[in-house]
């Protein structure tokens, strides 16, 4: 009796199968996604956006991390002057380490960061799409570069706020050096220290101005990137498309268009985030401290009096410092990124059209 039951079971389970399996045969047939290939599609979306991300943010470590020092260095102790005498300032002083300091905080942060916010242009550009051919009636209308505009930001907000601990860190982390008072051993001693010494809150200073300036800079990034892509497709100037597609020159070039034009939007709102970070620091590192001399206080009771300080003690231009190497990093950065995810996508067979 008991080999009867097993076998019995064992015809259900079979059979159980082969009805399943040809239900999502029908379900196929009829043009709808199964949920396992809903399900397989957005991890595949996930793990492109976050291979984008890492190897852009690679690619031009060395430049983010001189943008940061040049955003946060004491007015008093000058030791960067520019991209050129920074970047060698770095490698005489830290060599090929130093470099690429906190880029492994920077590639922990940005692979999901870069995943979500991806996946969330997607999902937001979808979700957008429906409303406004629900709004206007036309099933065949396509987003217009405001809306555009709306998706990018929604997915640059959700993406940032999701992973802004791990930005608050790589800043410091990126800034220390062998000078500084004590040093923090990597992402999770940052994260406990900075917990222990400053509270909770601390994690998310420059939030704020984050949220702020990420509307322009995301938002934008996608809107001039998407924009300029169907702009070419449709009046295929210069003989740049062939068969309704971009060569991959093409897509890096309207990436590098799309970055160039946000990080210059958005570039003070960046600066002041990045020194609204090391507020608090007691054993804040040598470049920010001046060592030692002329200590300039960094404490701010908020967004708008970080400008008005920065502003009062070093002037205007002071809002676009670190602005040389970033426009140097941003346009490869983004390009990169916006390349290698849609070569990662279609090596994965990933289908996501937002006009499906």
């Amino acid at each position: 009796m008991a080999s009867e039951d097993v076998v019995g079971k064992t015809s259900e389970t079979a059979v159980s199968t082969i009805v399943n399996l040809a239900e999502e045969a029908k379900i196929a047939r009829e043009g709808v996604k199964a949920p396992s290939h809903a399900l397989l599609s957005v991890c595949k979306s996930l793990v492109a956006g976050g291979v984008a991300g890492g190897v852009s943010r690679t690619a031009v470590a060395p430049l983010e991390r001189l943008k940061i020092l040049l955003q946060v260095q004491n007015p008093h102790s000058i030791k960067y002057n520019g991209t050129i005498q920074g970047l060698k300032y770095i490698w005489r002083t830290e060599g090929f380490r130093g470099m690429f300091k906190g880029n492994g905080t920077n590639c922990a942060r940005i692979v999901p960061n870069s995943a979500v916010k991806f996946f969330s242009y997607e999902e937001a550009s979808k979700r957008i799409l429906w409303f406004y051919r629900q709004q206007t009636g036309n099933e065949d209308a396509e987003l217009t570069p405001l809306l555009r505009l709306g998706a990018g930001a929604c997915a640059g907000i959700i993406a940032m706020s999701a992973t802004y601990p791990m930005d608050m860190v790589r800043g410091r982390l990126t800034v220390q050096t062998d000078k500084s008072a004590r040093q923090y051993r990597g992402i999770i001693h940052a994260l406990s220290t900075v917990l222990r010494e400053e509270g909770p809150r601390a994690l998310y200073k420059g939030w704020l101005p984050s949220v702020i300036g990420v509307i322009p800079y995301v938002g934008l990034n996608f809107a001039v990137y998407e924009s300029l892509k169907d702009w070419l497709i449709k009046s295929r100037p210069f003989g740049l498309v062939e068969d309704s597609e971009l060569s991959v020159t093409t897509k890096l070039a309207c990436g590098a268009a799309a970055g160039t034009v946000g990080q210059t939007v958005a570039y003070p709102l960046d600066v002041i985030r990045r020194r609204m970070q090391m507020v608090g620091w007691k054993d804040a590192a040598s470049v920010v401290t001046g060592d030692g001399k002329g200590k300039v206080s960094l404490e701010y009771t908020g967004m708008v009096d970080a400008f008005r300080k920065t502003v009062r003690h070093e002037g205007y231009g002071a809002l676009y410092k670190g602005l040389v190497p970033n426009s140097v990093k941003v346009v490869p950065s983004i390009a990169i990124a916006f390349v290698t995810y849609e070569v990662v996508k279609d090596i994965l067979g990933v289908e996501m059209r937002i006009s499906d």
